[in-house]
């Protein structure tokens, strides 16, 4: 069964149709710029152009960097400010034609497809998958099930917000060494770590293609540490799965 996922960041728009027998993509993934400003209209005409350019004409599953509740995006730390109260569902299914669409947050898309295709498969204790990107999305699962919209990015870090100091944005901005860089994430984790005592922590984001760069700095985190298997594809994959869900 295929089901198309597109992934809305706050620096780039990619999508695909999802293989969901295998929790792979179908075909390589169509990327393209976010639109700055990222405005509702402006990001749904590139999510418009992604779709079109697989020719998809089925359901739809999009992942939105904030917090959402009945389709409806509340917040909007990475993108316009302008979507806070947007029917992101409607929005884009109109601008589809009448396509059916599902959206949910981007870091819990990325940890539903964890969870059950990567690297949280089996595990049924407390999970927290963390985005690393423009930003730094999470989700947690307990039992297996997601705890949605935690949004722990935003967690207050020495007086800053947490996204602030240890995203991957932060290292490239401040062009710091996966050693210092290194060392804020685990500042970060030993902090989230004492909020809910996860038994794994999955690294997520662009940046885990360089896992080995920098997951073996850090220390003195109880628990396991792994990068996620899926990399950057687990939104697309964990959009694809919940528009299936839907079906």
């Amino acid at each position: 069964m295929q089901i198309f996922g597109v992934d809305i960041g706050g620096s780039g728009i990619k999508g695909a149709p999802v293989d969901l027998d295998r929790g792979d993509l179908a075909q390589e993934r169509h990327k393209v710029l976010t639109p700055h400003p990222a405005t509702p209209d402006g990001v749904a005409d590139k999510v418009r152009e992604v779709v079109e350019h697989f020719g998809w004409t089925g359901p739809i599953g999009a992942t939105f960097p904030g917090v959402i509740t009945g389709g409806t995006a509340r917040t909007a730390a990475n993108v316009d400010k302008s979507w806070i109260g947007t029917d992101i569902q409607s929005l884009v299914a109109d601008r589809l034609g009448g396509a059916p669409v599902t959206v949910l947050n981007d870091a819990d898309a990325a940890g539903v497809a964890e969870m059950h295709f990567g690297a949280g498969r089996g595990r049924t204790g407390t999970v927290i998958l963390l985005t690393l990107g423009t930003g730094i999305g999470s989700a947690l699962f307990t039992g297996g099930r997601l705890v949605p919209n935690t949004e722990l990015g935003h967690l207050e870090l020495h007086g800053h917000d947490a996204e602030k100091r240890a995203s991957s944005k932060a290292k490239e901005d401040e062009d710091l060494t996966w050693e210092h860089w290194a060392h804020r994430v685990q500042k970060y984790l030993a902090h989230v770590e004492m909020l809910f005592s996860p038994e794994l922590f999955i690294i997520g984001g662009g940046v885990s293609r360089k896992s080995h760069k920098f997951l073996p700095l850090i220390e003195g985190i109880r628990a396991e540490l792994v990068p996620a298997e899926l990399q950057n594809n687990a939104g697309i994959v964990g959009a694809a799965m919940a528009a299936a869900e839907k079906e």
